[in-house]
């Protein structure tokens, strides 16, 4: 549950802001829509190398 403690003063708009950017990095929404199909280990194992493929790549050519 979160809870968003609001400012005397404070506008409602900025503390909604604040709402959705703490929501966010909760990561609820993410893990919600990830969990609505399964997704094979294989899979996954190999999503993971390509990302690590990838950012070692985008390092390799930032140095050189």
């Amino acid at each position: 549950m979160l809870i968003i403690p609001i400012k005397d003063g404070e506008n409602i708009d900025r503390a909604l802001k604040r709402y959705k950017r703490k929501f966010d990095k909760t990561g609820t929404v993410r893990q919600l829509r990830a969990r609505t199909a399964f997704i094979k280990p294989s899979v996954t194992n190999r999503i993971k190398i390509q990302k690590a493929a990838y950012i070692q790549n985008m390092r390799d050519n930032l140095e050189s």
